[in-house]
C-alpha cells in the first residue's frame, strides 16, 4: 500500500504542477507538493532525514533547471522568479520527486548503472511530457533533450546515493517497502 500511495501521490503532484503551470496557475504544484510532503513525512520513521533529502533535491533541481533556462534551451510559461532561473513550481517538483527515492524508487538502490539508464531515458521523457501538456517550452529541443538525458543520467545514481545517506524510511516500514518492491520486481 505504501508504494502505491507514494507513486500515486507523486503522479497527482506532477500533473498538478505541469497542468497548473500551463494554465497560469503555478501555485497549484507547490500546494500539491506541500500535501504530498506532509503525508510522506508523517509516514516515515525519520522525517528530519527525509526533509533534508527533499530540500537538497530542491536545491539540485533549482541549479540544474536554471542552467537550462540560462542557456536558453527551455523556458516556462509561468511561475518565474526571474527570466534566467527555473520557476518555483519546477523546483517544488524536484522536492516532490525526492519523496519517491526511498519508497517507490528504492529498488534502484545499489544499481547505479540501472539508475543511470533510467535517468537517461525517463528524464527527457518526463520533460517532453511536460512540454506536450504546456508546462515547459523547448526553445532548442535538441540541445534541451540531450542536456536532460546526460544530466538525468548522471543525477539519478547521485540522487540514489544521496537518498541512501538521508534515508528516513529505515526500520520496520522500510522492511515492508523492500519486500513489496522485491515482489513487484
Amino acid at each position: 500500500m505504501g508504494l502505491l500511495l507514494n507513486f500515486g501521490m507523486f503522479q497527482a503532484g506532477w500533473f498538478s504542477s505541469v497542468i497548473g503551470a500551463a494554465q497560469q496557475l503555478p501555485w497549484l504544484g507547490p500546494l500539491a507538493m506541500l500535501v504530498v510532503v506532509a503525508v510522506h513525512l508523517y509516514r516515515v520513521n525519520a522525517p528530519q532525514r527525509e526533509l533534508t533529502l527533499i530540500v537538497l533535491c530542491g536545491v539540485i533541481g533549482a541549479f540544474f533547471d536554471s542552467i537550462l533556462v540560462a542557456l536558453g534551451w527551455v523556458s516556462y510559461p509561468s511561475g518565474l522568479f526571474s527570466e534566467s532561473m527555473a520557476p518555483y513550481w519546477i523546483i517544488t517538483m524536484w522536492m516532490l520527486f525526492a519523496t519517491t527515492l526511498n519508497v517507490s524508487l528504492r529498488w534502484l538502490k545499489g544499481r547505479p548503472l540501472l539508475a543511470m539508464a533510467l535517468g537517461f531515458v525517463s528524464g527527457p521523457l518526463t520533460y517532453f511530457g511536460g512540454q506536450k501538456l504546456g508546462g515547459i517550452v523547448f526553445v532548442d529541443q535538441q540541445a534541451a533533450l540531450l542536456a536532460l538525458a546526460i544530466g538525468w543520467g548522471f543525477m539519478m545514481p547521485a540522487l540514489m546515493a544521496l537518498s541512501d545517506r538521508f534515508d528516513g524510511v529505515k526500520g520496520e516500514a522500510r522492511d515492508r517497502i523492500d519486500e513489496a518492491a522485491t515482489e513487484a520486481a
